[in-house]
């Protein structure tokens, strides 16, 4: 394993389809050591409690993103006092429904996170629920990082954030790269897992 000379930790909080996946891949070419959403995790938090293998990866990585941190930044910010954290968000929230809505018949119809993140399998009928828990989890981060701009930072790719304004935050130097639009939509679905999506949300719902 490369020698680690990053000793800052960096929570992306941001609900998921909100561009966390660039935030990975930012930090990546920053050259932190970044993880990317861990369902193990997701289940030791939200059906145990459980904490102690948060602690070791936190341990092993400098960039934190996906589920489950947005769930447990406050935690985090008791447990790693001066670490940064970062709110990911989408142009508006309609958008981001959207983008969760196509993302949830393009992965597995049973192994994923919505369930344990959003108390739904599918999104599907219940938009309003989770227009409200979109808006509701970025207006508490904001409430709870209000007057911290040395320890949070708002970021939305789509209205032009980039490398200049993470960087700047980080106190790194901005690489001469574009930016990675990493994650984006498949212009070719894996068929197999749309129609078994489709199948699951026709016959059982959510």
């Amino acid at each position: 394993m490369t020698e680690n000379t990053n000793s800052l930790k960096i929570f992306g909080i941001g609900l998921n389809k909100t561009g966390t996946t660039t935030l990975g891949r930012c930090g990546k070419i920053l050259g932190y050591r970044y993880t990317e959403c861990d369902r193990g995790l997701l289940e030791d938090v939200v059906l145990r409690n459980d904490f102690a293998r948060i602690g070791q990866t936190v341990e092993r990585f400098d960039l934190f993103e996906d589920w489950p941190w947005p769930l447990i930044y406050k935690d985090l910010d008791r447990m790693y006092p001066g670490s940064r954290f970062i709110l990911t968000i989408r142009k508006n929230e309609n958008v981001w429904l959207d983008s969760l809505k196509s993302h949830s018949l393009r992965t597995p119809p049973l192994q994923h996170c919505r369930k344990l993140a959003y108390g739904y399998n599918f999104p599907h009928g219940h938009e309003q629920e989770h227009l409200e828990l979109y808006r509701r989890h970025n207006d508490n981060v904001r409430a709870y990082f209000q007057d911290r701009d040395r320890d949070f930072l708002e970021i939305c790719w789509e209205n032009g954030d980039g490398f200049e304004k993470l960087c700047n935050f980080l106190g790194r130097e901005v690489p001469a790269v574009p930016l990675p639009h990493a994650n984006k939509k498949s212009d070719h679905p894996n068929r197999l897992w749309r129609f078994l999506s489709n199948r699951l949300l026709s016959l059982v719902g959510n």
